[in-house]
Order: structure tokens, then sequence, then C-alpha cells
């Protein structure tokens, strides 16, 4: 960031009073490269200096001169355009890149700091559905993100395996389950526990009194019944064995997978240390804490019944994550419409005088949607991700076969293509936005996509395998001046600010857009530039620019969860 910190330090020094922040914010690239490098417009200071922003910008050149780094400054009636000098650039980036090797986008910024990420999340005894791919996508990326920034990790997967749905399943299971449903459970245990909650919610129509025996059974459950707790553990140990065949096919790894059982004997001393600090209030027998002067709605602690919510075992569990981790961030992935719950328990745990827990950050996202309507777990209405994956690498499969037969580890690399692309199209735009899952956007290869991507760092990688020569940074760096180099060292310069703007917004969708445009870039140099050349220094130098754009296109891959295959 050299070049831009340079372009800063003109810019304070033409208002003192402007900061660095502010500086860095009217500095903007222009749409054409003839136009310079860099641009600062000089309508901010017209009103400050009571000049017109054209002739502010002539006295700015005037007065700056030449500036080492930068081979001409100039205006363009109320902008001042800096190039930027092309040899000392290409020099700068593939220095440091060639010296940090995977490291290059990474800062020390985590150093010595502590991060939670809780993501996925399932519901156990539910199916794995493409409902779920967002927590589990964007959060493990954005692990991945905070890990390779210096943070120490901790990825958890809060398993929903408490609540009332369970006191459904177990008093379905008591009404239905016969010796054939049991088997058929143990084979395919998902669609089957599904089935019987489907039934139980159709009949709870009919049979209204339903609704109160899963109460009861749940409340069995949370008071240790051994009927009841065999049934659950029975039910949650098949779900994992099926949520860890979809995490193996993803590649994602978990440090813990406590889930809302985990804290069910910490949450008396949640409720007595509420009750200690004047925060309950008792209310139609059922216990709740009063928010609505924090423009808040109450949130219900104890039901009239005695069990607890949400809400109650969310408190249990940031307080045993701090305890036990001392967080910086405890980053919890999930969904926008848990808005409300998240602005409730932090506040409740502000007004019992923690001062960690705004460091409790709610990261949301939009949801996903069928294209014939919503999803509904209830009615049966659901995709599998399961299903997704296998279709995406049957897709990439046929592909492969039509395209290269011939392709060596056809089976892993249609794996890594097939499920790249899911993740790739998954991560592409901005966590926070709606989207409808289609299967054939998913599943589509043309265009900016994952295998769009892989295909170009797998490009690259035949030609470094085909070099044969030994790639270092002594070259002539003024061979990498033309337009179409130049463009791919700009984008590989942006790497460091494209990680560091993921990492602060929590948004893996700046990773994907800058791996895209860097692959986008490399391809236009290497249709202009022939690489493997007989003048040895411009080959040498195409490589080296061609081996730092395959390590910024792998670190990009992995920061997103993506394999990157070196044949395709």
């Amino acid at each position: 960031m050299d070049f831009k910190n340079k372009v800063v330090e003109i810019i304070t020094s033409i208002d003192n009073e402007m900061n660095v922040d502010e500086a860095l914010q009217i500095i903007e690239i222009p749409p054409n490269s003839d136009m310079g490098d860099y641009a600062v417009p000089c309508f901010k200071f017209a009103k400050k200096f009571r000049k017109a922003p054209a002739a502010i910008a002539t006295e700015v050149v005037e007065k700056i001169g030449n500036i080492e780094g930068f081979e001409k400054i100039e205006t363009a009636g109320p902008y001042v355009n800096f190039f930027v000098d092309k040899t000392h650039f290409a020099e700068k980036v593939l220095k440091e890149a060639f010296t940090e090797k995977y490291g290059y986008g990474s800062t020390n910024v985590g150093q010595g700091r502590t991060v939670i990420v809780e993501f996925s999340s399932p519901n156990i005894a539910k199916p794995f559905h493409i409902g779920h791919i967002r927590s589990t996508l964007i959060g493990n990326s954005i692990n991945n993100i905070y890990k390779y920034m210096g943070y120490k990790t901790f990825a958890i997967n809060h398993l929903g395996d408490y609540g009332t749905q369970f006191g459904m399943l177990i008093s379905a299971y008591k009404k239905w389950g016969t010796p054939e449903i049991v088997e058929a459970i143990e084979k395919d245990p998902i669609p089957e526990l599904l089935k019987l909650y489907v039934r139980y919610n159709q009949e709870i129509e009919s049979h209204p009194e339903y609704q109160e025996e899963a109460r009861y059974w749940f409340k069995e459950l949370e008071n240790g019944n051994e009927e009841a707790h065999e049934l659950w553990s029975w039910f949650r140990e098949v779900s994992l064995k099926e949520f860890n065949r979809v995490y193996d096919m993803f590649g994602i790894k978990y440090d813990s997978f406590a889930g809302e059982s985990f804290y069910s004997d910490k949450m008396p001393l949640v409720i007595d240390e509420l009750e200690d600090k004047g925060l309950l209030k008792d209310s139609e027998g059922a216990r709740i804490v009063e928010l609505q002067e924090y423009g808040l709605t109450d949130a219900l602690i104890q039901k009239s019944d005695g069990s607890t919510l949400y809400v109650t075992r969310d408190i249990a569990a940031a307080k045993y994550r701090k305890e036990t981790y001392d967080f910086y961030k405890n980053i919890y992935v999930v969904g926008a419409p848990q808005k409300l719950h998240f602005d409730q328990w932090r506040k409740i745990i502000d007004l019992m005088g923690y001062d960690w827990a705004y460091d409790c950050v709610h990261v949301m996202f939009g949801t996903v949607s069928l294209e014939g309507g919503a999803l509904a777990t209830r009615k049966g209405r659901v995709v599998f991700l399961e299903d997704v994956l296998k279709k995406a690498i049957e897709k990439t499969t046929e592909i492969i076969n039509d395209r290269n037969p011939n392709l060596e580890n056809k089976e892993e690399v249609a794996k890594q293509v097939g499920i790249g692309a899911v993740i790739f199209q998954e991560l592409f735009n901005n966590r926070i936005k709606d989207y409808v899952f289609s299967w054939d956007k998913t599943l589509s290869f043309e265009g900016e996509t994952g295998p769009y991507v892989q295909y170009t760092y797998a490009r690259t990688c035949s030609l470094l395998r085909k070099s044969n020569i030994e790639i270092d940074d002594n070259i002539d760096f003024s061979i990498l001046t033309d337009k179409s180099a130049f463009n791919v060292l700009k984008k590989l310069e942006g790497f460091k600010s494209a990680t560091l703007v993921a990492h602060d917004k929590y948004e893996p969708f700046y990773i994907t857009r800058y791996i895209v445009g860097l692959a986008q870039e490399f391809n236009r140099f290497y249709h202009d530039c022939p690489i493997i050349v007989d003048d040895e220094k411009v080959k040498k130098a195409r490589l080296l620019l061609t081996q730092i754009v395959n390590i910024v296109l792998k670190t990009g891959m992995d920061l997103l969860g993506m394999k990157a295959p070196e044949k395709m």
C-alpha cells in the first residue's frame, strides 16, 4: 500500500486538518488507466480554500513536483491524477509476494487474540438442507479468514439438540416406533426421523393434546428422565453421523460440537444470577427480563412450567465461552431473522454487568427460498444439502467425460470442482441478500464461477510445470510494464486490501470477487503475452508473475473453503 500512502501524505499536506481515514476515502481509482492509477478530486477543498477545484488541482501539481515511485502527476480539470512508476511498482509487488509466498495478503492484526466462530448449527433429527448452506459456508470462510489474519480461532457447531421439537420426536417415536421404523431410522436416519416429525405436526391439527404431550416429554428430558434421554442420545448420534458426511464433503472441521444441551446444567446458575441482580420479573407465571426501555421486546427467560428458552441457553453459552476461551470476539453466523433474539440476549449480558457483551457479534445473512416457495421442514419441503453436492459432482463428471476423458484422478477432480462450484456460488454475493436457490444457476460453470477460477489456477500450474526453470525474483521488472501485465500487478497489489476488508466486514464475497477478477486479468495477460518463450529474460519475468498469481489464487480459494485442482 506504499503508493496509496504517498497519495494520502500529499492530500493531508494540502489540508492538514484532514486525517488519514478521510484522505483514503477521497482517493479514487480511475476507470481507465490512461487517466492514472490513483486520482484525487479537489472539490472537497474548494470551500476551505475558496478557489475553483481545477485551480486547486493545478496548484497541487506545481507544489509537489516529482515524487519517487511515480512516473508523473498531472491535472485533468478538477482532478490530480497519479501515474505510478510501473517498473518500481512491479518490483515492489512481486518481491514482497515472492518473499511472503502463502502469507502474502495476511497481516498480524490477530496476533495474541482468540476468536470464536459459531456456524452451521443444524437441528439434530432434521434434514441438513439447502437452508443451512449459508451459515455453514459463510462461517467456515470467516473462520479461515480470521485464522489467516493470525487469530487463534475456535470453530464451534452449536447443534440444535434441545427444545420442544425433541419432545415431539420422543412422543412420536413412543406412539409409532415399530421395529420396522427403528430399522429404517438406523439405515437412513434423517429422512425417517423427518417423516415422524412431519407426521406428528400433521396429527397435532386433529389431536391438539399432542402439543401438550410434546411439552411434557421435553420437560422430562430436561429433568433427566432415563427413557427420554436414551432416545434423545440416539437421535443425536445418528444425526451427527449424517451431518459429518456433508462436512467431510466440504472439508470443514470443527473444534467443538457443544450444542444447546451442553449448557442445560449451566442454566440454573444463569437464572440465579439474573435473580440476584434484580433483572428477573414475574409475568403470568413465566419469568422475563424487561427490555422495553431499550427499544426491545421483553425477553422470556423461563416458561411457566419451568423449562428454559434459547435466550437462557445463549447467555449460559456466552458466559462459558468467555470463561473458557477469553475471546477477543465471539462471532455468531446466524440468519437475519434472529436479529431480535441476539439484540435481546446481548442487552441482558450488558445489564448483567459484563463489559464483553458487545464483543459478541451477530453476523447476519439473508434467507434461502426455493423457486416454488419457502423451505418448510414441518411440511417436508426441503432440498437436502448432500443431494445438492452429489448433483454438482455428477454434472462435473459429465463435463469432464465430454471434454477431458483421460484426465488423471477424474473422480477427485469432479468432486473438487463440483463442490467448489457450490461454495463459490454461495459466497459470490453479499451475505445479507436473500436469494432463491436454483439448480441451473448453482450448477452453471459459465462466466464468473468457481470452475473458471479453478481452471485458471490449473492453467498456471501447467505453465509452471512446463517451464523447466527455477523461478526467483531476480528479474528485469521493466519487462512487466505492458498494459496486460501491469493490470495483473495492480490486481495482485490489492489482495491485502481484499482480505482486510473481508475480515473487517465479516464478508467472504470480497475474496470471491477478488479471485475471479484476478483470474480474468491473468487470462487476458496469458492471451496477450506468450509466457513460455525463447527469450529467457522475458520467460523468467512472466513466469514469476504467473507463480504469484498461482499462489494468490490458491490462497483465495483456501480462504473460501474451495479445493484447487492442479489439472483439469
